[in-house]
């Protein structure tokens, strides 16, 4: 068996990820999102999905991201 380690529990239908060249050790997909998904640089929440780039930061959405200040991030085309 091996160990979560995001929450220590020790179980026997653990998994990996990987992601830029860290492995990490998981018992569920709720422990690997906290401990790997990004967080959104305004509000905080982890990005689950494609979110909203800037040069400056990593957003869960266009209206966090104007809220940081670029104004041109829009949810819709």
């Amino acid at each position: 068996m091996a160990t979560c380690d995001m929450c220590g529990n020790d179980y026997d239908k653990t998994f990996t990820l990987t992601r830029g060249g860290e492995t990490r050790t998981f018992d569920s997909f709720e422990c690997a999102i906290h401990m790997m998904a990004p967080a959104c640089a305004h509000c905080g929440c982890r990005i689950l999905g494609h979110g909203v780039e800037s040069e400056t930061g990593m957003y869960c959405c266009a209206h966090c991201a104007r809220e940081a200040g670029h104004a041109q991030a829009t949810d819709r085309a």
